[in-house]
């Protein structure tokens, strides 16, 4: 049973993690899963992630960053969600759509209308089932990321008011369909959270049978 969950939420918000074991989890239902992200779903997309969040990488401007999002996005579409889906996989994304739309749109300023323009062309009319929007305030995320091993990415450097800006956009677009997002508190204890998680998607699974 095809079923499209993607995670968005600021750095350190928990995304991969609860990615992860909702993967993990949907198996002992008989749920064949495909779990992937953006940027680097296809190994196209991995090398477009390298030019966008490689500590190295080269200085972008805002729409060439923006381009490169949405290069990513089509590939990933065409080549890995589109046919899983029609396979009857369950598919789980980290990052899509209302990133693109939180960090490029709200976070760098450009015109919203000309993001959603791009991005429509990118995922060519497909929109998530379900989308889990896991907040945080911006501290407590960056706070978390600091305590992560390795080298912090291009994102994870910003300002704080780089995040801020990005978390409101979330927040406004979470409100904008709450038919389809599933805001969750990422402060309460992990276990919570997975608990949610788990409980939606399998709300949602029964009602699509």
């Amino acid at each position: 049973m095809s079923l499209f969950v993607t995670f968005e939420g600021i750095e350190g918000s928990g995304k991969s993690t609860h990615l992860r074991h909702l993967a993990t989890h949907l198996p002992t239902l008989g749920q064949v899963v495909v779990a992937t992200r953006e940027p680097g779903g296809t190994p196209a997309g991995t090398a477009i992630r390298r030019l966008l969040l490689d500590a190295e990488a080269v200085p972008l401007t805002a729409l060439a960053e923006l381009l490169l999002y949405c290069a990513d996005r089509a590939q990933h579409v065409e080549e890995v969600i589109r046919p899983a889906l029609a396979a009857g996989r369950v598919v789980l994304c980290d990052r899509f759509s209302e990133s693109t739309l939180a960090y490029q749109g709200y976070g760098r300023g450009i015109d919203l209308q000309t993001v959603r323009s791009l991005d429509a062309r990118a995922r060519n009319g497909l929109t998530p089932t379900l989308t889990f929007l896991l907040d945080c305030p911006v501290a407590e995320g960056l706070a978390r990321v600091r305590k992560r091993s390795g080298t912090q990415d291009r994102f994870e450097r910003e300002v704080v008011a780089f995040h801020e800006r990005v978390r409101d956009g979330f927040c406004t677009l979470a409100a904008a369909e709450p038919a389809r997002f599933c805001v969750i508190d990422a402060t309460e204890p992990a276990d919570r959270v997975r608990e949610r998680i788990i409980a939606e998607v399998e709300r949602r699974l029964q009602e699509r049978r």
